[in-house]
């Protein structure tokens, strides 16, 4: 510890819905089984994020509370019990945006060597991308359109192509948010309007997607997402609603097609050992990390803006406007 007594701790703090503060706290101490970890870099999880900071439904709109859940850092201490780890290792984890941060040996996971920091900070969205995609069954050469083309939903659309989705489809409202999406390889790049579902059918076979991945918050994509599916195919709800969705008639747009709907939130895991399609949390961010090392996954044209940790109320402040050619926010740490 002798090399952070001396140092302050910075930690982002959701004070009130829209307001924000860079809080200094004590630098933590390890328990036993804990690392303390230098964070280097850590994302902004643009939906949830600011969902969080604004209050919107579905939230918590408990405050204060931390804000983040993506921390690439270095070992800087740790605890009386901890094997296999040294200091100056590099971590993943969940930890909150923060300078000094505790991470549990169990939740902590080494950075392949060779990958940045920039790009493996992408890790738990990638995580979060994959359990929907495992959980939709994707067989190789089915047709699957995602809905929403953030970065949870780009990530989803790398995952189903990898898994051997034929054509992948994304879907935005956005023409600035396609082009993303283009840049990472989408077969085909829709706007939604009345002639959404016959576009589909002309690239997937003559019906609409048989995997239907709906990746945003947007209560109305719920609608979209169900349009786009063809009889008998599966809608993965895997970004979090934040409202409730009108106009949904359950015979018309589910019972009759025969579809199947399937929750996606990221609790919605085996909490101990994965197997076919439900992998844990740990297991499916370990298989991010080799993803983001073995270049199986692009996340550096995602990446828009980079803050300093000390402007972290401008970051947020831009968030809340939600300017739609943001897309990664990066804080670093290193001053």
């Amino acid at each position: 510890m002798d090399a952070t007594e001396s140092k302050q701790n910075y930690r982002v703090l959701f004070t009130a819905p829209g307001q924000v503060t860079l809080a200094a706290l004590p630098v933590p101490t390890p328990g036993p089984n804990e690392l303390l970890v230098r964070t280097q870099v850590s994302l902004i999880s643009p939906g949830t994020e600011r969902a969080f900071f604004l209050g919107l439904p579905n939230t918590t709109q408990q405050y204060p509370q931390p804000a983040g859940y993506s921390n690439i850092g270095e070992v800087v201490g740790m605890g009386s019990e901890v094997t296999g780890w040294q200091i100056g290792d590099r971590v993943a984890s969940a930890a909150v945006h923060a300078a000094f941060v505790t991470v549990a040996v169990t939740d902590a996971l080494p950075v392949p060597s060779g990958l940045a920091g920039e790009d493996a900070v992408f890790f738990n969205l990638a995580s979060i991308a994959l359990q929907g995609v495992r959980k939709a069954h994707v067989e190789l050469g089915e047709p699957v359109a995602v809905v929403g083309a953030g970065l949870i939903g780009l990530l989803a659309l790398q995952l189903a192509r990898l898994q051997g989705a034929l054509p992948a489809v994304s879907i935005d409202q956005d023409e600035t948010r396609l082009d993303f999406a283009h840049q990472i390889g989408a077969d085909a790049c829709f706007v939604p309007g009345a002639d959404l579902a016959a576009q589909l059918a002309a690239i997937c076979g003559g019906a609409g997607a048989a995997v239907v991945i709906k990746a945003t918050g947007h209560p109305e994509a719920v609608k979209t997402a169900l349009a786009c599916a063809r009889p008998f195919g599966r809608v993965v709800l895997l970004g979090s609603t934040r409202g409730e969705t009108d106009g949904v008639n359950f015979y018309r747009d589910v019972h009759r097609p025969g579809l199947t709907v399937i929750g996606a939130h990221n609790i919605a895991r085996p909490r101990r050992e994965s197997h076919a399609g439900w992998w844990t949390e740990h297991d499916d961010q370990a298989v991010a990390l080799q993803l983001l090392a073995h270049n199986r996954i692009s996340v550096r044209p995602f990446i828009t803006h980079r803050f300093a940790a000390r402007a972290a109320v401008d970051a947020y402040e831009l968030l809340a406007e939600w300017d739609r050619t943001s897309l990664g926010m990066l804080l670093t740490w290193n001053d």
